[in-house]
């Protein structure tokens, strides 16, 4: 079997290809073009790149068999994320890898800025001794706010209060007793912070909300002679009202690290002596790329291999309990999604995937996908995942609407059921997990059966009477088809009844043809399940998690 091929795009620490070339083939090529970017990444299942490489729409438009692209870093605003999602495409990033660097980086900017450091070392080497010419301030005593309070906003202001500042922190999503733990204070609204910082600091991601936030009229707002520090993104800050700020005297200072536009070129706002700039350096420390490269290898080594990831960008964000709860259900789900489709048929338009058991939110609504997954793997021509299952049903007009239960007493626990349309027509299969954890399908249509799934089922509806199991078995054997296990459900002796066969071959449609001729045979079909999803039922070891094919 050919291996899966990784390019890694940019310069990463050795450690992380070396973590990646035992399973995989891995072809390290900076400083590509983004011609050349496109003309070669039709070749690989996956990318690796930092913050220099674009990862256009086209570039991912151009990657036939691009699987996952990982970000060894914390932001994705190079990666075009809504056209890998509608591709399928997994994005990775390693949230938590460059926090220190950042934080560490943000607070020597400050101190930088506020002791005029930078112009004190050139004016020395130029030979000169200027002391009072480079009187700065203190920041004990002074008030901080930080606009955004995730992790890296939390550990500049821990350091900040070590040197004896007040922290405000302005961050609708922050959680408040975390906040108040650490002894940061949060404040309602920006405002309230701008006009009580004497340093203001942003540590937000750069989106549509984000882009320019602190324009003119926010920093008319600060204190006079107050200072601004972005480590954070460029385009956060509005370049220009920063540089009317600076000139017309109403801010003291500004340190930056971050640009709108990378390298900025002439840019007027780094001519003035109240700057402090520094060329994107926040995550250039040796620990920090390390961790990033070890981490990102590790992530797109496990979704190469199939196995579940939790920093991925567009997947729900799961904490470890939860990937602990959805993961031995997801091949259940998927597999309840691909029985369907095959064995019920019919419109898809109103969905419902009911979950009975003790998972958290996320984690069903996570289930959820790959249940849409399984339904619309044979609807749809693009690829499919957990990734763009939702989107895809919404451009196929299916709603899909996700409901959370505690157990009860007369399901199997957990236990998940696809409902398709409204009653009274309503479909419905559903299953659970066995004592080993394979995926078990207990419900069809209201008939109970109890059916280990495997790559090939004949499913067919009858009326129970005697005979026609007998004749299932001599059409099949005539044929050379193998049945290697058979469930049989009914509600009442001689009424409606469904059997399932697992069988160890494709059934010709000749065959299906034979069986559905059988008198009191309403129909019979052939489900094919993907192996990687049944493997586990059919003995060949444990189901994985988040597919990646």
């Amino acid at each position: 079997m050919e291996k899966a091929r990784i390019l890694i795009a940019e310069k990463l620490a050795d450690e992380g290809r070396r973590l990646l070339e035992p399973e995989f083939q891995v072809d390290v090529r900076p400083g590509l073009a983004p011609a050349d970017l496109v003309r070669v990444i039709p070749q690989y299942d996956a990318l690796i790149v930092r913050s220099a490489t674009q990862v256009t729409a086209e570039v991912i438009a151009a990657g036939q068999r691009l699987r996952v692209i990982g970000r060894a870093g914390v932001g994705v605003n190079n990666i075009d994320v809504a056209a890998a999602t509608a591709r399928g495409i997994v994005v990775l990033n390693v949230p938590d890898g460059n926090t220190i660097a950042a934080a560490e980086h943000t607070v020597g900017l400050m101190l930088a800025v506020a002791r005029h450091i930078p112009q004190a070392h050139a004016s020395l080497q130029a030979g000169r001794w200027q002391r009072s010419a480079f009187e700065g301030v203190e920041l004990r005593g002074k008030t901080l706010g930080v606009v955004g309070a995730g992790r890296i906003g939390q550990e500049v202001g821990k350091r900040c209060l070590a040197f004896g500042m007040r922290v405000l922190a302005y961050d609708p999503y922050a959680n408040a007793e975390t906040l108040k733990n650490l002894g940061i204070e949060q404040v309602a609204s920006l405002s309230e912070l701008l006009a009580q910082a004497d340093f203001l600091t942003v540590h937000t991601p750069l989106t549509a909300q984000t882009r320019g936030l602190i324009g003119a009229a926010e920093l008319a707002q600060m204190k006079k002679g107050s200072y601004v520090v972005n480590c954070a993104r460029g385009g956060i800050i509005d370049e220009e009202a920063l540089y009317q700020a600076l000139v017309e005297g109403h801010l003291a200072g500004a340190a930056l690290d971050v640009y709108s536009k990378e390298p900025p070129g002439d840019m007027p706002l780094l001519s003035l002596p109240q700057v402090v700039a520094t060329p994107h350096l926040g995550a250039s420390t040796r620990e920090a790329q390390l961790v990033n490269a070890v981490e990102v290898a590790q992530q797109v080594g496990r979704f190469l291999r199939g196995q579940p990831v939790r920093n991925a960008v567009n997947l729900p964000a799961l904490s470890e309990r939860q990937w602990e709860q959805v993961n031995p259900l997801l091949p259940l789900a998927e597999v309840l999604g691909h029985f369907y489709t095959q064995a019920v048929g019919g419109n898809l338009n109103e969905v419902e995937v009911a979950y009975f058991g003790d998972a958290d939110g996320a984690a069903v609504d996570f289930l959820a996908s790959a249940v849409v997954k399984g339904l619309l793997w044979q609807v749809v021509s693009e690829p499919i995942n957990e990734v763009n299952a939702m989107a895809a049903a919404q451009r196929q007009g299916v709603k899909v609407a996700v409901t959370r239960s505690h157990p009860r007493f007369d399901l199997p626990q957990p236990y998940l059921e696809v409902r398709v349309g409204r009653e009274p027509r309503q479909h419905r299969v559903g299953g659970t997990l066995s004592r080993f954890g394979q995926p078990r399908i207990t419900l069809v249509d209201g008939l109970p059966v109890d059916v280990s799934p495997t790559p090939y089922l004949i499913v067919s509806r009858h009326q129970d009477r005697p005979g026609i199991i007998g004749k299932f078995g001599t059409i099949l054997g005539n044929a050379g088809i193998n049945i290697a296990a058979m469930q049989v459900g009914r509600k009442q002796v001689r009424g409606e009844a469904i059997m399932i066969l697992a069988v160890d071959d494709a059934v010709p449609a000749g065959v299906l043809r034979e069986l559905q001729a059988i008198p009191g045979v309403g129909d019979a079909l052939l489900v094919t399940l993907p192996a990687n999803l049944v493997g586990a039922a059919a003995g060949s070891g444990p189901a994985q998690g988040l597919a990646s094919a």
